[in-house]
């Protein structure tokens, strides 16, 4: 079935109003940078309050270790590889030529054949917005063209130039700048002014009368590191030896994260619309390595150790999930999209089937889903790794490294830090997985890494 064809068939849901839907996306937001994830230096008083009014997952995974893969995946329900969506915008258009490997091609805008989960709420009568970063395509594949009404702030840049208005300057050999937001005052904060727009998006479309998916994907606490002076000034007192994490900048760029959730919070209690919205916060991607420590876990962005894919997700849903939940059942950002469709009483769009519906887990944190493989593929460089695909099956993690085909294998129950490399040890069960793994790859059409036959 085209895209079109699907489109046309849908009719607003009958019954009860269908939830409003707040997905809040952090950038470069490490598993372990917020209080109720173990931080030390960070204060996150509001996503603590919420987490212990939410469930709260301990295993959550982003669909790829970087961030436009799984930015793609999550408005789509499908694998990035299966898009063929594996590094960011700018990584696809020019990578690396003198690497032992060439890295495998990747789509450089998301395909307007896709249907994004903007799509089909937009034709169950949702009023759709996206304000901040997209990363998904040049203008012609900007938010407009993939199911949202409203843009305030998407581009095709993965960051912005400055976090202090007017957002603009030069960046990666180019200048760069935040549209939408010009009329401002000297010293305003890009991540309070995000917040700002997402509150006015919220009065607007209330006044509607109708639902709405707001989608905040914040820049924060992304690059560039830069923190409102009184936040800084604040944990450059706090810090004292021994800590696990030791950026000032960072802990008050986390923080001002947090006050932005707080914010919308507020806001949507204020305006009587809290009991029917449906309120999300994860982030695309590990911590990024050396400004935050992902510990105990291994590694960070760009890595499928656990520190390069392990994510914050909270979910709150009145009347759905219990608070102070905790599921440590494996879930990934692809599972955001059959939740949401099922919530908003919605089909699911044809071959949108990589992730399952996580409404189970929200009314038993106990539960388990149906499946036992979660698969992953960054054919890719990154300081942080070397082209790499992976698989984790429940407690064991395996991963294939493609320029000399080594296996590492991890029991994450015992060894949740990936330090023993059982590979040897256990080669039949190495051997297994890695025949999965293929499989997988071959399913989706994954696209490889080849040698750089300049390289010798």
């Amino acid at each position: 079935m085209q895209r079109r064809q699907f489109l046309a068939l849908f009719a607003p849901p009958l019954g009860p109003p269908p939830p409003n839907i707040v997905l809040i996306l952090a950038d470069d937001l490490g598993w372990s940078d917020l209080g109720c994830y173990g931080a030390d230096l960070h204060e996150t008083p509001r996503l603590d309050r919420l987490a212990r009014q939410s469930l709260r997952f301990t295993h959550a995974l982003s669909a790829a270790p970087v961030c436009s893969p799984t930015r793609a995946s999550l408005l789509t329900g499908k694998h990035p590889a299966r898009l063929g969506i594996t590094i960011w915008h700018e990584g696809a258009i020019d990578p690396p030529t003198n690497r032992p490997l060439l890295p495998a091609p990747s789509e450089p805008n998301l395909a307007h054949a896709e249907i994004t989960l903007a799509e089909v709420l937009q034709q169950a009568g949702y009023s759709t917005a996206l304000i901040g970063k997209w990363h998904l395509g040049v203008t012609s594949h900007y938010p407009e063209t993939q199911g949202f009404e409203v843009n305030i702030g998407g581009t095709h840049w993965g960051a912005p130039a400055s976090y202090f208005h007017p957002y603009r300057g030069p960046s990666s050999k180019e200048i760069r700048f935040v549209p939408g937001l010009q009329l401002g005052e000297p010293g305003e904060y890009l991540t309070d002014r995000l917040t700002t727009e997402a509150l006015r998006t919220i009065d607007s479309f209330a006044a509607r009368r109708k639902p709405f998916f707001l989608y905040l994907a914040h820049h924060a606490p992304h690059t560039p590191i830069a923190a409102k002076p009184e936040l800084l000034a604040k944990y450059e007192q706090k810090l004292t030896p021994g800590l696990a994490h030791k950026n000032p900048a960072y802990a008050a760029m986390v923080e001002s994260f947090d006050q932005s959730v707080g914010r919308v919070l507020d806001h949507l209690r204020i305006r009587a619309l809290d009991q029917n919205t449906i309120f999300i916060v994860t982030s695309d991607n590990g911590g990024y390595l050396p400004v935050t420590n992902n510990a105990p876990l291994r590694s960070g962005k760009g890595s499928l150790y656990e520190g390069g894919l392990r994510v914050p997700l909270i979910i709150h849903w009145p009347n759905v999930t219990t608070p102070n939940s905790v599921s440590a059942e494996p879930v990934v950002s692809t599972d955001l999209f059959p939740f949401l469709c099922a919530a908003a009483r919605v089909p699911i769009p044809p071959g949108a089937t990589d992730g399952l519906n996580l409404l189970p887990l929200l009314r038993n944190p106990a539960a388990r889903l149906p499946r036992e493989n979660l698969f992953f593929h960054y054919p890719h460089y990154y300081p942080t790794t070397t082209p790499v695909s992976a698989l984790r099956s429940r407690n064991w993690k395996l991963l294939e490294y493609f320029e000399d085909n080594h296996l590492e294998l991890y029991n994450l129950a015992k060894d949740p830090t990936e330090t023993t490399n059982l590979a040897d040890q256990d080669p039949t069960r190495a051997r297994a997985l890695r025949d999965q793994l293929h499989k997988w790859r071959e399913s989706v059409n994954a696209r490889l890494p080849i040698p750089n036959p300049n390289k010798p």
